[in-house]
């Protein structure tokens, strides 16, 4: 008897089925073509886009950088102090190497042949020919130096 009364309720609920998948079958269902917009700038999105993108990559980087602690931090620590120092001793070097090329050009400012020796420098103006010149500058107190070509 318990047979029978599953069977009866089995065939109810495929009928119920048959009848919700008869009636989706009927109504009338529309499709539309895909359009693709692109979203990230780099391939034709939005301009607007490009600041949400980077802050949402930059939330998601988990990478430190293990050298971010040497390397930047001697230049954003220093003091006002000894910033000034270095500014004051830019200006100094530079008013020095203006000192330097007015002695060593000639007439019309171009630089002629020869040796100038300044307190800690020796800089040599060789003449290569063709209108090139080779400027050697020489550290008095460590004997290095540095040489580059230019046209006269």
């Amino acid at each position: 008897m318990n047979q029978k009364i599953s069977m009866k309720g089995s065939k109810k609920s495929l009928l119920a089925c048959c009848l919700v998948a008869a009636s989706l079958g009927f109504s009338t269902t529309y499709a539309t073509e895909l359009i693709y917009y692109p979203v990230n700038p780099s391939f034709g999105g939005s301009p607007l886009n490009g600041p949400v993108l980077l802050n949402s990559a930059q939330a998601q980087n988990k990478y430190t950088d293990p050298d971010s602690g040497s390397a930047r931090a001697g230049i954003s620590q220093k003091t006002p102090l000894e910033q000034f120092n270095e500014t004051l001793e830019r200006s100094i070097l530079n008013r020095l190497a203006s000192s330097a090329s007015a002695s060593i050009s000639g007439p019309g400012f171009g630089l002629q042949p020869g040796t100038v020796e300044t307190g800690n420098f020796i800089i040599d103006i060789i003449d290569l020919g063709g209108g090139q010149l080779r400027i050697t500058t020489t550290d008095k107190i460590n004997g290095t130096s540095s040489s580059f070509e230019v046209a006269s």
